[in-house]
C-alpha cells in the first residue's frame, strides 16, 4: 500500500505529527521509518520539499571529555546510556520543530565519537517527523511529545547479528571490539534502560520492517490523521489526539502482526 501526501505541507507554524520510533540495537528501526517514507512518497524528494521527514537520535550523542574519548577509543564508553545523548538539545530541537520551526540537526561521526565541526542537517517543516533511536521514550518530556510511539520488537540474535556486520563495514570496527561493547555496554544497557520503555509503546512492531501488514496500518494511520487535520484545519497536540483509527479490532484479530 501506498499514499501519497502531496498537497499538505507549506503552512510553516502547524503542528506536525511527531512519532518516536524505538527499538533495540538494530532492531530495524531506520528501515521501519524509511518504509513508511516510501510508502508515503517521500523518499525521491528534495528534502526542502518533504512532507515527512526521519532524525535520528545518534546526532544527538553529547561530546565527550577528554577521558571518556579515550574510552570510546578502547571501546569501553557506554553509548546506549541514558547520559550518552544530549537530552536537552533533543527537547529543545523537537520542541521547534512542532512549533513548525525550521531547525539544525548536529552531524555526528562514529568513528571519532564526535559531532562533526561545522556541520548540520536542516529540517525543514513538515507534516510528519519520524524521531528514531534506542531511548527516545526514556525521558518524560521528551517522551510526551510524541503524537504516536513505536517499539520495533525483533530477538536479541538477529540483532546481534546485524550489529556485527553494520559496525565492521560502517563504523570501523574489529569483530572482537564489536562482540566486547555488546556484551559489556549494549546488552545491559537495553535491558535496564531500553527494554523496559515498551510499556510506553502505543504500537509493538514484531520482526521490524519484515512485519509489511503492521507498517501499513501505521502508514494508514498516519495518512487518515493528516488529512483529517488538513480538512479540519485543526492544530495537534499529544493530549488531543486519541488515535481513534488505530483500527483496534483488526489489531487484535491479528496478534501476530501488532502488539498492544
Amino acid at each position: 500500500m501506498s499514499r501519497n501526501i502531496s498537497g499538505l505541507n507549506g503552512i510553516e507554524g502547524k503542528t506536525p505529527f511527531l512519532i518516536g520510533v524505538s527499538g533495540g540495537t538494530a532492531s530495524g528501526k531506520t528501515t521501519v521509518c524509511n518504509r513508511i517514507m516510501e510508502k508515503l512518497g517521500q523518499v525521491d524528494m528534495d528534502q526542502t520539499e518533504r512532507k515527512v521527514v526521519c532524525i535520528s537520535q545518534d546526532s544527538f550523542y553529547r561530546n565527550l571529555t577528554p577521558a571518556e574519548i579515550i574510552l570510546a577509543e578502547k571501546g569501553q564508553f557506554n553509548f546506549d546510556h541514558p547520559e550518552a545523548f544530549d537530552n536537552d538539545l533533543i527537547f529543545s530541537t523537537l520542541s521547534d520543530i512542532l512549533a513548525g520551526i525550521k531547525c539544525q540537526v548536529p552531524t555526528y561521526d562514529y568513528c571519532t565519537h564526535s559531532r562533526v565541526q561545522g556541520q548540520s542537517i536542516t529540517i525543514y517543516p513538515a507534516d510528519v517527523v519520524l524521531f528514531e533511536g534506542i531511548l527516545v521514550f526514556y525521558v518524560a518530556k521528551i517522551r510526551d511529545l510524541f503524537h504516536m510511539k513505536l517499539f520495533v520488537d525483533t530477538d536479541s540474535d538477529t540483532r546481534l547479528a546485524r550489529r556485527v556486520a553494520r559496525d565492521i563495514k560502517e563504523r570501523g570496527r574489529d569483530l572482537n571490539s564489536v562482540l566486547n561493547q555488546y556484551m559489556n555496554n549494549v546488552k545491559p544497557a537495553f535491558e535496564e534502560f531500553g527494554l523496559p520503555t515498551k510499556k510506553f509503546a502505543d504500537i509493538i512492531i514484531p520482526r521490524g520492517a519484515d512485519n509489511s501488514v503492521a507498517i501499513d496500518l501505521i502508514v494508514h494511520h498516519i495518512w487518515d490523521i493528516l488529512h483529517l487535520k488538513k480538512m479540519n484545519g485543526a492544530e495537534m497536540t499529544p493530549a488531543s489526539i486519541q488515535h481513534p483509527y488505530l483500527h483496534r479490532r483488526r489489531i487484535s484479530q491479528s496478534p501476530d502482526t501488532i502488539s498492544r
